[in-house]
């Protein structure tokens, strides 16, 4: 039987693994998450492994590029430029960004883009406030939403750190409606050094991810698959339908 949880408090998208998201009021979930999100990657090229992706856990100030929305070209690809720190508009694919990029980064990089994605583990990540709120006391601080890089954050109706545990093995759905956006949660979120990384400095707290380490085992939130297609909205309804009996 499936249980109200909560409700959708807030929707992201990064268009560029790495770089700066984008807060949404509503969005299509895909098979590959949410439409638009980590379509666009550097690529080290001089990386010969098998996830060769420049992270902000190797160029923090990767953080402080903003992906800007230009157009909708032909084949539905979103067009981007590129918002540097210090306030330029540069083409995504151009060569003045990725020399920026190669610079500081000490080896050259490529901006590429991959009609399914970029992820660590899967297409989806979510998070309840609680969770935050819980290893920002840990760690002594207050900490932003976004450091947790999260797609889809959930009020809960009765708040509990690291609820999210629970949840794996079983699927979350996003409104009433029999046909809503369902997603099947697979593992608990492995953390890196990303949550240390302050969202607009760039700057490092290392008490955050040793927090996270201290007391649950590196994890914080879960990753998702999509097993139904469908729209996200702030506000919807969120339902957890136990692992026997997923939507």
């Amino acid at each position: 039987m499936a249980s109200e949880i909560g409700q959708v408090e807030a929707i992201f998208r990064y268009p560029v693994k790495s770089m700066a998201g984008e807060q949404l009021e509503a969005a299509e979930l895909g098979w590959h998450g949410v439409e638009g999100d980590r379509r666009l990657a550097l690529r080290r090229l001089e990386d010969r492994s098998a996830f060769p992706w420049l992270s902000a856990s190797r160029l923090p100030e990767l953080l402080r590029y903003s992906p800007v929305r230009r157009d909708t070209q032909s084949d539905g690809d979103v067009a981007y430029s590129i918002r540097t720190p210090n306030g330029e508009l540069l083409d995504a694919f151009g060569e003045t960004l990725a020399a920026e990029i190669s610079s500081k980064l000490g080896s050259p990089v490529q901006m590429m883009q991959l009609k399914h994605g970029v992820f660590d583990e899967a297409s989806v990540s979510i998070i309840a406030p609680d969770t935050i709120s819980e290893i920002g006391r840990l760690a002594g601080r207050e900490l932003d939403v976004r450091r947790f890089r999260p797609n889809i954050v959930i009020r809960l109706l009765q708040p509990a750190a690291f609820a999210e545990d629970g949840w794996v093995r079983g699927s979350l759905s996003f409104g009433a409606k029999p046909d809503a956006a369902a997603v099947a949660v697979t593992l608990r979120d492995l953390r890196c050094s990303m949550i240390n990384l302050d969202p607009d400095s760039s700057q490092s707290a290392p008490e955050v991810m040793k927090a996270v380490v201290r007391v649950h085992q590196n994890t914080a939130g879960v990753y998702g698959a999509v097993v139904r297609a469908g729209h996200l909205e702030v506000g919807q309804t969120v339902l957890l339908h136990p692992a026997s009996v997923r939507g």
